[in-house]
């Protein structure tokens, strides 16, 4: 394996599980986040303060810093992991020329809000980059299983294998099983989608629904699911393999999905201001409702349950009404 210097740009959950995947093959990791109180105790005691708590890091290894311009300079390889609605205050700012031979990896699972763009889209527009030099890492892997080093799959996509099969082997560990594929769009649309579907599970759940009910939801979910990628960019793909449905299935039943979570509290009255305060974390899907009824704008393929987070976050429209109309739509 090549010795990449490898950059990880932000400080949340997923941020962290990351960082420890690749402290398994990594000789130089750097590690930017903007809280400089949360660097200089990460670079003091080894571990981050606000989340995955028990994993420990090598010091000798890993660089942490909040000094972005440095860590995008001396990286080969940049890992996106900020929340989707701060990517463009971040990325915004940097210069091309810092970053035209850079590999730049999403592992976002949003969209970028002011351009309704896809992370992988939007730093191929931002920066000019080919889609050979960007990947997208997706599958069903919550941080917290990776922190507790539970088996765990991810897909790297990529237009170039070889970048592909590079981050996949950073990637891969004991507990870390890594495939590849070619399908950038697919595979990120469907981390997008699937937190909206997760949204919709987590409703249904505070208002009541069983089990029999988030069934019949869930499988029409991946059928929308296709739908919407294959309207984007069709091509070759298996929706039931783990990039898409796997992903779709451990958001939408996990009890470590933060969508769920925002659901459920908005099925049990929760306005969305209140559920965002008390969660102190990011719903991405909270954003993705609307940029994907946007982008269905010009579509127009068929979607009742993204359309009726949508109706429920954004027009206020009662969860309780909106629910009942969409089980009369589902089979």
């Amino acid at each position: 394996m090549k010795n990449f210097k490898v950059a990880v740009l932000g400080g949340g959950s997923w941020a962290t599980a990351i960082v420890k995947m690749l402290s398994n093959n990594s000789s130089k990791i750097y590690w930017w986040m903007r809280d400089e109180e949360q660097v200089k105790y990460i670079n003091k005691y080894h571990h981050n303060p606000k989340y995955l708590q028990s994993v420990a890091f090598e010091p000798e290894i890993l660089h942490v810093t909040t000094d972005l311009n440095k860590v995008l300079d001396v990286a080969d390889i940049i890992i996106v992991v900020i929340p989707s609605a701060f990517i463009h205050g971040v990325l915004g700012e940097v210069k091309i020329n810092n970053v035209h031979k850079k590999v730049f990896v999403s592992a976002v699972k949003g969209i970028v809000p002011e351009f309704h763009s896809i992370p992988a889209r939007y730093i191929h527009k931002q920066f000019d980059l080919p889609y050979e030099q960007i990947a997208v890492i997706s599958g069903p892997c919550h941080a917290e299983e990776v922190a507790l080093e539970r088996l765990s799959y991810l897909t790297i996509s990529s237009h170039s294998e070889k970048v592909a099969t590079d981050v996949a082997e950073l990637l891969s560990c004991r507990y870390i099983k890594t495939s590849i594929s070619d399908d950038i769009f697919g595979t990120e649309f469907s981390a997008v989608l699937k937190n909206v579907y997760a949204i919709a599970s987590g409703i249904c759940h505070g208002l009541g629904y069983g089990d029999n009910f988030q069934a019949v939801l869930i499988s029409n979910a991946i059928q929308e699911i296709e739908r919407f990628v294959d309207g984007i960019k069709e091509m070759h793909r298996d929706v039931k393999s783990s990039a898409y449905l796997g992903d779709l299935l451990v958001t939408a039943y996990s009890q470590f999905s933060r969508n769920r979570t925002f659901g459920n509290m908005i099925g049990k009255g929760y306005s969305v201001k209140s559920a965002q305060m008390e969660m102190n974390m990011i719903a991405e899907g909270y954003y993705a409702a609307k940029s994907i009824y946007e982008i269905n704008k010009k579509f127009n393929i068929d979607m009742p349950i993204a359309t009726a987070v949508y109706h429920i976050l954004y027009e206020k429209i009662s969860p309780v009404i909106e629910m009942r109309i969409l089980s009369d739509i589902l089979k």
